[in-house]
């Protein structure tokens, strides 16, 4: 029987889902090894493997598919792991990482230290060149003085180049005969040409783009590769592909030309996932999906039953962050996850996060060495997790150690233990709803009217109370929680994009420079096509879109573009059009008489992949609603006598009213006072919040 394999490697957990041709879904966990990826990934798979009855061995080798997410690049990013890298730019403009965009949150606040640009001053190089913004050559490259600098880089120890030379999109020579120098010089050193990666008109997002890019490489090209190698050697021999930042997946080895797509590909699955299970309740379309993991909390959205995609992805604070520079599915993370650690501050206010214990020592009830308290021993220590029932009992839990944890926190706070650890839940809680609002309300987005869908390990701890604060009247709970991202790979498609400049108005529209760039971009995709044919992908098309703004406007919207090609002054008539319609949708406001700029033009190719069933309906023969057995769990009015529920043992049509906590193998679901929960046709959780937030 062949099976799919999809595996979303966390800063804390591994997960490992497997489905078959009958569309049965099992879920592996393992707690993530840092210094090898294949090591956690085996792990995982021989708890699937065990479940379904088979070796490891057997369900490597009939895998047909191995699909791959990781959070490794984003955490090098945010922690400074990263190469060595030079950055080169046209002489005169060195300060494109330094400036960024000029932004601030709080503008009088001159307490705000100046952020420090991604790649350090002293490895940021000059280089004599200039191209005009037409693409005519201002001051021809001097190389002589290119190669006299590169000589200079191996005494620098520098690992990799990143190259964005002023306007290279509008004439790539000088970036391409750079290039063809540092091939020369220094061979084995990865570099990143601005132009090939992401020719849009923004320089700083350009510059932000081909910098993370180029750090990334000599890290992930090496990761990704023995992954591969690990996987052949255990026995898998199809393709391997790997989850990426635009909610797809792509070959392993075109991501390893471009390790920028592998920013935030774990998280960019669960949006996926989540509008796949409520299309399957035939709930609303309108998703907010919370995936709580043991290092963060991540949120995105479905709108109409589209995810939500984002070319404004900053790695850090707005502002003073990282700029990604390229489009991603709209994923909001805060460090809120299961592991995230609790601390008093200077005014002896009780925070959550942003460190994270992290798998190694991990949360102190692990038993692996840590002994600060996490929202993980929080819950131990209300009764929400039963240390003996942990990832299905193959994980035991030291109950004592996450009380012990406890002590120092209470005694600061002068409150009880478990006073302590409830707060501790309730920080966290505020944290989450915050984050769902930046993305929401924020955005003029109403919260109350879409479907939460809850996962993650860590998600079904506090989802009741935070859907309660914001007023949402529904709440999804897939059985395969624990392991959501995971599990949208099992639906993703492959997809990859490409993009032009074309700058041109729509009161005089330059229909030679734009359909120009959309046949570079038709190339560029038919490229990529071929390779997916030549690998039995036939299902294949395309998309296309523009970034637009009204005149003088400052931020551009992303906006469809009906087909490849511009003829006639009806098809620029009706991109405006579609310009105010989105412009509205967004704003709440259009000006028709306003001419519209049109700026970069993308195109988006997606190659269908047979997507197996949902996780399938519980088996008739499932026991009634009847409970396992009874635990004191602490809420807002104290400790209650709860009754506990082993999720497979749910029957069809179960009704649990609150308190009550549902054991799943790889999560906890906590029904808290006043909630009822009832179990869907698709062996899932739909519950109804109780309509005051105080639990």
């Amino acid at each position: 029987m062949p099976y799919r394999i999809s595996v979303d490697t966390g800063g804390t957990f591994t997960d490992v889902v497997v489905t078959d041709s009958e569309g049965n879904f099992t879920v592996g966990k393992a707690l993530t090894d840092k210094t090898r990826a294949f090591a956690s990934i085996e792990a995982g798979i021989a708890v699937a493997a065990e479940e379904i009855g088979i070796s490891s061995a057997e369900l490597i080798g009939e895998a047909s598919m191995f699909i791959y997410g990781t959070t490794r690049a984003t955490n090098a990013i945010v922690e400074r792991k990263i190469a060595r890298t030079a950055f080169l730019s046209t002489e005169g403009f060195p300060d494109v990482l330094l400036l960024k965009e000029g932004g601030k949150s709080e503008p009088h606040n001159l307490q705000i230290a100046y952020p420090e640009p991604y790649i350090p001053r002293r490895l940021t190089f000059e280089v004599p060149e200039r191209i005009n913004a037409e693409g005519g050559t201002e001051i021809k490259l001097d190389e002589d003085r290119v190669r006299a600098l590169l000589e200079t880089f191996p005494e620098k120890n520098i690992e990799a180049i990143a190259v964005c030379l002023l306007w290279s999109i509008a004439n790539p020579a000088h970036e391409l005969r750079v290039g063809e120098l540092i091939a020369e010089m220094l061979p084995g050193v990865p570099f990143t040409l601005s132009h090939q990666l992401n020719p849009i008109l923004r320089e700083y997002r350009r510059a932000s783009s081909t910098a993370i890019d180029a750090s990334l490489k000599p890290m992930m090209q090496k990761y990704l590769v023995d992954l591969e190698m690990d996987l052949k050697a255990a026995g898998f021999n199809s393709d391997v592909l790997v989850s990426t930042s635009f909610g797809g997946v792509m070959h392993l080895r075109d991501v390893v030309e471009r390790p920028i797509f592998l920013v935030k590909s774990g998280p960019a699955m669960a949006p996926v996932a989540g509008l796949a299970y409520v299309r399957s309740e035939d709930l609303s379309d309108d998703v907010i999906i919370c995936d709580a993991g043991g290092t963060t909390f991540d949120v995105s959205l479905v709108r109409d039953g589209l995810v939500e995609f984002s070319r404004d992805t900053w790695l850090g604070p707005q502002w003073i962050g990282d700029n990604l520079g390229m489009a991603s599915v709209a994923v909001h993370s805060i460090g809120a996850g299961g592991g995230s650690i609790a601390w008093v501050d200077s005014g002896g206010l009780l925070r959550v996060g942003p460190h994270s214990a992290g798998s190694d020592p991990g949360p102190a009830c692990y038993g692996l060495g840590g002994e600060l308290a996490t929202v993980t021993d929080a819950a131990v220590t209300l009764g929400y997790i039963d240390p003996a029932h942990f990832l299905g009992g193959r994980m035991q839990l030291d109950g004592a150690a996450a009380r012990a944890s406890m002590t120092s926190l209470a005694a600061t706070l002068g409150e009880s233990i478990e006073r302590t650890a409830f707060a501790i839940m309730a920080v966290a809680n505020v944290n989450m709803i915050q984050a769902i609002k930046e993305l929401t309300i924020n955005e003029g987005i109403d919260p109350s009217e879409s479907t939460l869908v809850a996962g993650g390990g860590a998600g079904g701890l506090n989802i009741v109370p935070i859907a309660a604060e914001l007023g949402c009247k529904t709440v999804l709970v897939p059985r395969t929680a624990g392991a959501l991202s995971a599990s949208g790979m099992q639906f993703s498609d492959i997809i990859t994009e490409t993009g032009a400049s074309a700058l041109t108005q729509s009161e005089n529209f330059d229909f030679d420079n734009v359909n120009a760039a959309l046949g570079r971009i038709d190339a560029n995709l038919d490229e990529f096509a071929e390779r997916l044919r030549a690998r039995g992908f036939e299902r294949i098309h395309k998309r296309y879109f523009v970034e637009a703004r009204y005149r003088f406007q400052v931020w551009e919207l992303e906006i469809p573009v009906a087909k490849n090609h511009f003829d006639t002054a009806d098809d620029v008539a009706e991109l405006v059009a579609e310009f105010h319609r989105v412009h509205e949708r967004v704003f709440a406001i259009k000006d028709p008489d306003q001419a519209v700029e049109c700026l970069n033009w993308r195109g988006r190719l997606i190659a269908d992949v047979d997507a197996p069933s949902l996780e399938p309906a519980r088996k008739p023969q499932a026991r009634s609603a009847q409970a396992q057995r009874r635990r004191g769990a602490y809420f807002a009015k104290g400790i209650i006598d709860t009754p506990i529920y082993v999720g497979e043992q749910l029957a069809v049509g179960a009704v649990i009213e609150g308190p009550a906590i549902i054991e799943e193998p790889t999560s906890t679901l906590v029904v808290y006072p006043g909630c009822v929960a009832r179990v869907s046709a698709g062996g899932r959780y739909i519950l109804t919040p109780p309509e005051e937030a105080e639990l």
